[in-house]
């Protein structure tokens, strides 16, 4: 899934949120009611749902209805396609560093 600029945007700036880190991690055990992700929380009801409508316009969960549930749910493509970008860039940094290594290896040790 390719994200763009403003997606990546909004789910780093949602992600920099220690409270909403912490729903992800609650969420990627399985969907939950607003109320199960408030329990850890001392904040109001109210702070939790605005939490969940940022996470939500990020794209990182979505939620259902199940009678009168609304189950919010781990979008797991969304998360992928971060961890994608972020490989990117750290497989591009550790192909450096390894011939950075191999060249040090060499002027270390002209003889090999």
């Amino acid at each position: 899934m390719a994200v763009d600029d403003e997606q990546l945007d909004r789910a780093f700036a949602a992600l920099g949120d220690p409270v909403r880190r912490a729903m992800i991690a609650r969420l990627s055990r399985g969907p939950a009611t607003v109320n199960e992700l408030a329990e850890p929380f001392p904040i109001t009801k109210q702070a939790v749902s605005r939490h969940i409508q940022v996470l939500e316009a990020a794209g990182l969960i979505s939620r259902s209805r199940d009678g009168q549930r609304r189950p919010c749910h781990l979008e797991p493509d969304v998360l992928e396609a971060l961890t994608s970008w972020i490989d990117e860039y750290r497989l591009e940094t550790e192909r450096r560093f390894r011939r950075m290594d191999a060249l040090l290896r060499t002027v270390q040790n002209p003889d090999k």
